[in-house]
Parts: C-alpha cells; structure tokens; sequence
C-alpha cells in the first residue's frame, strides 16, 4: 500500500518545528528516520495532513558531555552510538545495546529520539535507558521540562508527549566503574522486535540496582531500588541471591496473566542478571 496524501515541511531549525506543530495541531506527525512512522504510513495507520522531517536539524544532533552525565540530541541515530561515533559514558553498555537493534539499514537512519517517541515498549531504548536512569528534555513553544525515563512511557506507543512537544535530548548518567551491566533480550529471529527484555545496572558497592523487565503490553516495569529481587539486600554474590518467585510476582501484579510469558520474561531477566555477573 502506498501513503495517504499529505503535506511536507522541512523546517530549518527547531523553533520553526514547533511552530508548525502548533499551526497543523494534531494533524501532523514528526519524521526523522522514518524507521517507524514510514511503516505506518504505507500501512496507512497513520493518515497526517502533514509531516515534520526534522531529519536536517543540526541542533538535534548535537553531543556534549555535560559534568557525569552525556547530553545527546534526538537526532542521533543508532549507528552513532554503534560506530563510537559519539562517548560513550555507560562504558560499552549503550554501544552493545545500539548494535543489536534491528538490521544494519535500520541502524543507519533510526533515531534515538524517534524510538523513544514512538514509544513502542518492546524497543530497545526504552528498557535500555530507563535501566541506566536516563532522563528526557521535551521542548514545546511554551518552554521545556524534564521527564525521567522511566515515567515517559505509560502504555504501548502512548507517551507523556504533549501536542506540540518533541523529545530534545536525552541525558544519560556516567556509569561508575564499580557498576555492572546485563542487557538479554528474546527475539523469534535476529533483528525483529523483542518479546521479553530484562536490563540490569547493578552496584554491588553502593548496595544499588535499577532493574527493566520490558517488551511487555503496557509499559516496561522499572524497579529503581531491586534489592528485593536479591533477598532484600545487594552483595557481591547478587547472581545467587536474585529470586526469580520476585519477578513472577511483579509480573503478576503488572497484568502478566500468562504463566508461559511470565516465565520467558523471567528467565531472561536472570540471564541478564547472570551477564552481569561475568
């Protein structure tokens, strides 16, 4: 199938975006890759009067290192990441993550900031950066504001985005040298979205650990202090004390009826959990 017809802007700088956000109203969608939207429209999912590329805007593309933490522009695209093209302060962690998303082609023209829009919660980001306590600056004609990962996304493909208001950038906390990091996904085949997804940053040393189950219905279940997963307390032997009867629950309790899709997120969230042991 071929798109509906619609309008095409390409505006020249992020002001000019949001003002014609604001002029078509809910009549119009962002495109920047085009790796999600692109689908839709040919499916005819989606039928805007008018599409936004902000795909030319330098200013979303933009990467500082701001004190202990990256500040990255919406624009970036996953193969950045994967290529080292940009620091990377989660020492390997976002670089494993970029370099399993999709297929190379998607990789290329995929931006971090449209995944996270389009809020689909088997993607890789959303679990990924919410595992590393990533933050969001969402930028509207009336000023910007700040939204923790972990609260952008409240269901599938719904998000805290209000008419008018774009992901910015995304800021990623440095990761200590202490910490450890396990991200294990299932995929029927390489390269299709997840059907379960378990993140872990754990800090034995500072008895820490933020915990993602994802690539569930509704939104990613983040538990930002996991110690009860490990018995109630983090220690160096985190791998053995993790309790599995834990997770089941928190998956029970978050709308996970089927014992069989309980027990693959499960099992994945412990083979992450054993990664980041090694």
């Amino acid at each position: 199938m071929k798109p509906a017809p619609f309008g095409y802007e390409r505006p020249r700088d992020v002001q000019g975006t949001l003002a014609l956000l604001v002029e078509a109203e809910a009549s119009a969608k962002i495109i920047a890759g085009g790796q999600s939207l692109g689908p839709m429209l040919n499916l005819r999912l989606v039928e805007p009067q008018l599409i936004v590329d902000i795909s030319g805007l330098a200013e979303l593309k933009q990467v500082e290192q701001r004190g202990n933490e990256l500040v990255i522009g919406a624009c970036v695209t996953h193969a950045d990441v994967e290529d080292g093209r940009i620091p990377d302060v989660t020492r390997g962690a976002m670089q494993r993550v970029a370099a399993n998303i999709a297929y190379r082609a998607v990789r290329n023209r995929g931006t971090i900031g449209g995944s996270l829009s389009h809020a689909d919660p088997a993607a890789d980001w959303v679990s990924a950066l919410s595992a590393l306590g990533a933050t969001l600056t969402l930028r509207s004609l009336s000023g910007a504001r700040v939204v923790a990962m972990e609260d952008f996304i409240v269901g599938a493909l719904e998000s805290v985005l209000r008419p008018g208001e774009i992901v910015e950038t995304i800021h990623i906390p440095a990761r200590p040298a202490s910490a450890r990091w396990g991200y294990v996904k299932s995929c029927r085949k390489t390269g299709e979205f997840a059907h379960a997804i378990g993140a872990i940053l754990i800090d034995p040393s500072a008895a820490t650990a933020r915990i993602v189950i994802g690539a569930i219905d509704s939104a990613p279940i983040v538990i930002t202090n996991a110690a009860e997963l490990f018995g109630g307390r983090i220690t160096g032997d985190y791998k053995e004390r993790f309790d599995a009867r834990v997770a089941d629950l928190l998956l029970a309790k978050a709308g996970v009826a089927n014992a069989t899709h309980r027990h693959i997120h499960v099992n994945v969230l412990k083979r992450a959990v054993r990664e980041a042991a090694v």
